[in-house]
């Protein structure tokens, strides 16, 4: 098997995963996964791809990932590890798609607008 390489994105994140035959080692810009995501919660989330089609300790995952926060590059790691998964094996669709791990979230933050405090947010308005 050659390597698989796929791209996840959310927010502003983007992860390039690479997935080779191996041991289960998942390596995250050249860290251990426990050390760059270091929450049990960003663990759970980079795991569920590999964890619901039972192929832990199957592959050697490569991560290269950038851009946004902590928590929008697991997600986006989610994604690209969901997305080899249905390459590798396209029956792995069938139990992905129901948990929604196939589906790129298209939230983006809103523009901030002028004459306001935020992209919603008001400035105090003050009866003088």
């Amino acid at each position: 098997m050659e390597v698989i390489h796929k791209i996840g994105r959310r927010k502003t994140a983007v992860a390039r995963v690479y997935v080779a035959k191996g041991k289960g080692k998942i390596t995250v810009n050249k860290k251990d996964m426990a050390d760059y995501f270091t929450t049990a919660t960003l663990q759970y989330k980079v795991n569920q791809p590999i964890a619901l089609t039972n192929n832990d300790g199957n592959f050697d995952i490569t991560v290269n990932v950038y851009g946004g926060g902590i928590t929008g590059q697991a997600e986006a790691v989610r994604l690209g590890l969901s997305r080899a998964m249905c390459e590798l094996d396209p029956e792995n669709r069938t139990i992905l798609k129901p948990e929604g791990l196939l589906t790129r979230d298209p939230r983006m933050v809103e523009r901030k607008k002028f004459g306001q405090k935020k992209a919603r947010k008001k400035f105090q308005f003050s009866k003088r």
